[in-house]
């Protein structure tokens, strides 16, 4: 359980320098283009990768039902969200995608039999009280934009639970290629719709390392969902806050402000909490099973 709460951690870090990066890059290139140039680059990554693995010859496995499901569920999750971020505040945009662990915890418990005892709801309801001190979303920003950011976190919290019923024996790294096509494929139909602008060479660099950044954040995810429990590892999700937090200080010199070091105390009580609640139960177990 330990790896696949690093696995979480680490895609979260991922996932953060890749916003970054691209909200670097989006100063001076259309979103639809952006996103369809990273993801042309984070889909090429993946095949060099699996080609490495010895996995291609599994590629086929993209167009299996429940992979192709999961790559478009995430495609959609993807298309929500910067659709409704575009018109809503970003801490209020940021609350409610950081709900999904939420979401994943009961969707967990009613539709896959995991069990949620009082440690990991209430690591759950503590983690997302830190969110909602860090972003600290303002009332006048929520509208009907705000329910559709909503529809694509539980998109998102669907994606991630829907991986846990993929055949085992498909490569992770080909569930990844299948999710890098499906974003790329529909953001590629976006860009027709939107024009195409000419853009520096330093920008496509830069989408470059964010696609690196994207698939590797991909692929821990895959791992992650594949080998933890969902409602255990849901609550690690919220380190994207601290990480997002600790990039903003240290190349935009943000400060964080009295509420923010709460949530940061919030959020790391959260982690701490499950851990030592999860750990107590391991070693419970491990006693019951010893022979008397």
């Amino acid at each position: 359980m330990t790896r696949a709460i690093a696995m979480m951690i680490g895609a979260m870090g991922c996932f953060v320098l890749n916003d970054a990066l691209v909200k670097h890059v989006s100063q001076s290139m259309p979103s639809a283009q952006l996103i369809f140039l990273r993801g042309l680059m984070a889909s090429a990554l993946v095949l060099l990768v699996a080609h490495r693995l010895g996995a291609l010859r599994q590629v086929g496995a993209v167009l299996h039902p429940r992979v192709a499901l999961r790559g478009a569920v995430d495609a959609c999750a993807t298309v929500m969200y910067l659709l409704s971020l575009f018109r809503l505040p970003i801490a209020n945009a940021t609350a409610i995608n950081l709900a999904a662990p939420l979401f994943m915890t009961v969707f967990a418990v009613l539709f896959m039999g995991e069990r949620a005892g009082m440690a990991r709801w209430s690591a759950v309801v503590l983690g997302f009280a830190g969110v909602l001190c860090v972003v600290q979303p303002s009332g006048e920003g929520f509208n009907a934009w705000s329910l559709l950011c909503l529809l694509g976190t539980l998109f998102h919290a669907a994606r991630d639970l829907m991986t846990r019923r993929i055949d085992p024996a498909i490569p992770s790294i080909i569930i990844t290629l299948a999710t890098a096509l499906a974003v790329t494929l529909l953001a590629g139909g976006l860009t027709l719709l939107s024009g195409w602008q000419a853009f520096a060479p330093v920008d496509l660099a830069l989408l470059g390392i964010a696609a690196a950044f994207l698939a590797s954040g991909y692929f821990l995810l895959v791992q992650c969902m594949r080998t933890g429990e969902a409602s255990l590892t849901a609550p690690f999700r919220y380190t994207a806050v601290l990480f997002a937090m600790l990039l903003g200080y240290a190349v935009w010199n943000e400060v964080p402000s009295g509420w923010a070091w709460l949530g940061i105390a919030l959020l790391v009580g959260s982690g701490l909490y499950m851990l030592h609640s999860e750990r107590g139960r391991t070693r419970a177990a491990a006693l019951d099973a010893q022979p008397e």
